[in-house]
């Protein structure tokens, strides 16, 4: 497989990653409406929706590509988190790329997109 197709299949696991991720948000949207969950549970509950779309897009990016799927899953991973960070930023967002949060939200982002391209 040409590296172009490998890049191909990388961003149709990132408009699935982003496909999903957009339910996920608007069922924690109704869950924290409904049952007015707190902060904390809603940001740990945002980080753990990013891990587990960048893990879904890098399982299917895996799939396809059949080789160096870790790797693969490592550019889905860091492209999810890259791609929202700079959304963030244009929104307004305040935002500081040496905050811990902001370094362990990438890192889980990073780590679940190698641990579905290597399962995949």
């Amino acid at each position: 497989m040409s590296i172009g197709k490998k890049v191909s299949c990388v961003l149709k696991g990132l408009i699935v990653s982003y496909a999903v991720t957009g339910l996920l948000l608007l069922l924690l949207a109704f869950l924290v409406y409904k049952f007015r969950l707190g902060e904390s549970i809603t940001d740990i509950s945002i980080v753990v929706i990013y891990v587990v779309v960048t893990f879904l897009g890098a399982f299917i990016t895996g799939k396809k590509v059949k080789s160096q799927k870790f790797l693969w899953g490592f550019l889905l991973g860091f492209l999810y988190i890259l791609i929202i960070s700079v959304l963030a930023i244009i929104i307004g967002h305040t935002f500081q790329v040496t905050s811990t949060e902001n370094l362990t939200t990438a890192a889980l982002c990073i780590g679940g997109g190698l641990l579905g391209g290597m399962l995949s």
